[in-house]
């Protein structure tokens, strides 16, 4: 009997000192053992996605995301303006639109050319890209004018007015600047920015007409996010 007591005792002590699993319920309500030695690092690390459209193949996109980008040290900047169908029949007369045009342009200009890496400022002539042109285009214009950077942008604008009985009308209108910075040997944009400002005006004794009021305050709030844009990217540049 001091046997069989000894062995009885011995099992129990051997069952307590078994680690105890989680259980849980499964559907019918029957008891569940979680077994933690195959559980597996289910992180998606890649698309799982096939799209034979993609222009990036799924090894770039990875070393896209995971790798670091630096900006070349002297930089030779392209600038590319994509002109929108509406931006040109807000104008008035063609010179002034021109005129309107090339002011953006200065500014630009005059923003890039404040960052000490900044070797070269060069507007791509239209005569080397399309009227619609493509991000590739777009490289292989600025390769032919040996720039390694380019800046791309648009300006959208619109304006309305309030009218008053015994007074000129008001006119306020609003401006948005779109821009972006693309490496042309690598493809990447690592930086890009838009802006909308707006501007207030009444027609003044020096306006031809309404649509030369119209022009100047929408001309005035282009300038102004156009103002805006090249001190963030000339900031992103570091002087």
């Amino acid at each position: 009997m001091k046997q069989v007591s000894f062995l009885l005792v011995a099992i129990v002590v051997l069952a307590s000192c078994q680690p105890m699993r989680p259980v849980a319920s499964s559907a019918d309500g029957a008891p569940r053992e979680f077994n933690f030695s195959q559980d597996k690092d289910t992180t998606i690390v890649q698309s799982l996605f096939s799209d034979k459209s993609s222009t990036i193949s799924e090894e770039n996109i990875q070393r896209l995301l995971d790798d670091n980008y630096r900006l070349p040290a002297s930089l030779r900047i392209a600038v590319v303006r994509l002109e929108t169908s509406r931006e040109r029949r807000y104008f008035w007369n063609d010179e002034y639109f021109q005129k309107s045009q090339q002011s953006y342009l200065d500014s630009f200009v005059v923003r890039l050319r404040s960052s000490r890496r900044v070797a070269m400022v060069s507007p791509v002539p239209s005569m080397l890209i399309t009227s619609n042109p493509s991000f590739t285009t777009i490289r292989e214009a600025a390769v032919r004018m040996q720039c390694n950077m380019v800046v791309i942008y648009s300006v959208n604008g619109d304006y309305y007015s309030r009218y008053k009985v015994f007074s000129s009308p008001e006119i306020k209108a609003f401006a948005s600047t779109e821009l972006l910075l693309m490496d042309v040997r690598t493809g990447m944009v690592p930086f890009s920015a838009t802006v909308t400002r707006d501007a207030f005006t009444v027609k003044k004794k020096e306006d031809m007409d309404y649509a030369q009021a119209r022009d100047r305050v929408l001309n005035d709030a282009a300038l102004a996010s156009i103002t805006e844009v090249g001190g963030r990217i000339a900031g992103f540049l570091g002087n």
